[in-house]
C-alpha cells in the first residue's frame, strides 16, 4: 500500500522521495513521461512504484513537486480525483526571467491557486522554503531543516508535520493556506541570494533557520 505519491521526476522529486524512503514510507512516483518516473523509482529503491499521469495516485498524501505551471495542469487533470486526499505544494510562482516577482495577483498565491482547482482537497503549502540538494540531505551545512507548513485544515498540516518529523526535519506550522503568500514571497528573496555574485557561497545549498 502506498502512503505518499510524488507526482514529479526532477530534483525536488528525488529530495522528497529521498526523506520519505528514509522516514520508510511506501512512495509511488507519477510523471507524465513514465519513464522518467521508473528511472526515479528506482534509484530511491525501498519498493518504490511508478506509472504515468493515466493512474490514479495510491497515496493519501500527495506531492505535487513541479513547477507552478505544471502542478496546475496536474491539479486541473486530476480535479476531484484528489478529493479528500491531502495535497503538498512545493511551487514558487517566481519570474524566472528576473527572479524579482512573483507571477500571481496580489492577495493570492501558488497554493491557494491550487487549492481552487481541488476544492475537495486539503491543500498543504510545505517545501517550498527548501532547495533539493539541501533536502536530499536532510540538513544544510549540517543544521537540521525547518519546513515550513500553511494549511487551512489542521488534520492536513499535522500529517505533513509527521511525515516531515519521521523524515528528519524539523515541521514549523504557520497557519492557515493565505499564510503561502508570505512563504512564497520570502523564498523570492532567498532564491534571488542565489543569484547574487556578492554571495557566490549559497549556490542553492542554503536552508532557512529559525533558531531558539
Amino acid at each position: 500500500m502506498t502512503d505518499i505519491t510524488i507526482i514529479g521526476s526532477g530534483n525536488m522529486a528525488r529530495a522528497i522521495g529521498t526523506r520519505a524512503v528514509a522516514a520508510g514510507r511506501a512512495v509511488q512516483i507519477l510523471d507524465r513521461t513514465p519513464e522518467n518516473a521508473a528511472k526515479l523509482a528506482a534509484e530511491l529503491g525501498g519498493g518504490t512504484s511508478s506509472g504515468g499521469l493515466n493512474e490514479v495516485p495510491d497515496g493519501d498524501l500527495v506531492v505535487l513537486a513541479l513547477y507552478f505551471g505544471p502542478a496546475k495542469e496536474v491539479a486541473t487533470h486530476y480535479g476531484d480525483t484528489l478529493s479528500g486526499k491531502t495535497v503538498i505544494e512545493i511551487s514558487n510562482p517566481v519570474n524566472m526571467e528576473t527572479f524579482d516577482s512573483l507571477d500571481v495577483a496580489p492577495g493570492s498565491s501558488a497554493a491557494e491557486e491550487i487549492a481552487a482547482l481541488l476544492p475537495g482537497a486539503a491543500v498543504v503549502k510545505a517545501f517550498n522554503t527548501t532547495f533539493a540538494g539541501p533536502l536530499t540531505e536532510g540538513t544544510a551545512a549540517g543544521v537540521q531543516l525547518d519546513v515550513f507548513i500553511a494549511s487551512d485544515s489542521e488534520k492536513a498540516r499535522d500529517e505533513v508535520a509527521a511525515f516531515a518529523s519521521a523524515a528528519g526535519l524539523r515541521p514549523l506550522q504557520v497557519g492557515g493556506l493565505h499564510h503561502a503568500r508570505e512563504l512564497e514571497g520570502f523564498e523570492l528573496l532567498v532564491m534571488g541570494l542565489q543569484l547574487n555574485p556578492a554571495y557566490a557561497t549559497f549556490n542553492w545549498g542554503t536552508g532557512l533557520k529559525i533558531t531558539d
